[in-house]
């Protein structure tokens, strides 16, 4: 029911019958029993792993290792990870795979740390389990309240100005491209236990609001609250592309403007000042 879960279970749901995807009120995550009884009923070949919460680190690493103490009873499991396990106040540009564990994300940020930990895990034997590390991904489902491109697009269509607070370089990916990477490793057993899962490409957030201003073609004021700009966000994808050839990703406009229309026609949400207040699942 999250955002990229949500995402993938559209786009799997057309290419294959078999597909669970239970919600919490089916099956409980952190109910030890219950995810060992669902597991064993089931025997799937592949588990998509994308439950996370970001008010407990404990709850997050005791969802995973419900699943990955069961890896006997399944295929494969792929988990989603993020950059973020890299420690944000140490972020470097186009971060390879090996610059994991050079510094340990703070127990404050609760979302790097519990990322942080699962990573660990995973690259501490090879086994059917694999870490698919995400950087800057985005598209429709996301949370609208603190997700650059889709806050900006509200924005607009709430007939706001554009909003940046501070200027930084990411490396953005369209979530239907991540899907299409997803069904790579759905349908191939990989030589690594983690990769990169990104564009390896950067652009900076004014960029990205130019392009959002220019879509939506009022010209409305950009405003930035803070000078400067933050340190880049951005993996190395070389192990992802060597492996799996070179990946065709959307481009930035395309997968914007297809965002903006979405949002605008499709979302059913209501574009005032008060659509920021409280989080509208679409």
């Amino acid at each position: 029911n999250g955002f990229i879960g949500r995402n993938l279970k559209e786009y799997l749901q057309e290419k294959y019958d078999k597909l669970s995807t239970p919600k919490r009120d089916k099956l409980n995550l952190l109910n030890s029993s219950s995810v060992e009884s669902y597991l064993k009923k089931n025997n799937f070949d592949v588990i998509i792993h994308c439950g996370v919460t970001l008010t407990s680190i404990e709850q997050n690493l005791k969802m995973y290792f419900n699943i990955e103490k069961l890896s006997n009873s399944y295929g494969k499991l792929i988990c989603i990870g993020s950059g973020a396990e890299f420690d944000g106040k140490n972020y470097i540009p186009k971060m390879k795979e090996d610059y994991f564990n050079k510094y340990i994300p703070s127990k404050s940020d609760i979302y790097g740390y519990s990322k942080y930990e699962i990573a660990k895990d995973i690259l501490k034997k090879k086994r059917n389990i694999y870490n698919l590390r995400v950087f800057g991904i985005f598209g429709k489902y996301e949370d609208y309240r603190r997700r650059l491109i889709s806050n900006n697009i509200c924005r607009l269509l709430c007939d706001m100005n554009v909003l940046i607070n501070k200027n930084a370089s990411f490396d953005y990916m369209h979530v239907n491209d991540f899907s299409k990477i997803m069904e790579m490793f759905i349908n191939k057993d990989p030589k690594y236990s983690t990769y990169n899962t990104c564009t390896g490409k950067v652009i900076d957030f004014l960029t990205i609001a130019k392009i959002i201003n220019e879509i939506d073609g009022r010209n409305k004021k950009i405003e930035i609250k803070q000078e400067g700009i933050n340190s880049e966000y951005s993996g190395d994808n070389s192990r992802l592309s060597e492996e799996f050839g070179p990946i065709n990703f959307t481009s930035l406009k395309i997968s914007i403007k297809e965002l903006y229309n979405w949002y605008k026609y499709e979302s059913n949400l209501k574009f005032n000042e008060q659509l920021f207040d409280t989080w509208i699942k679409n």
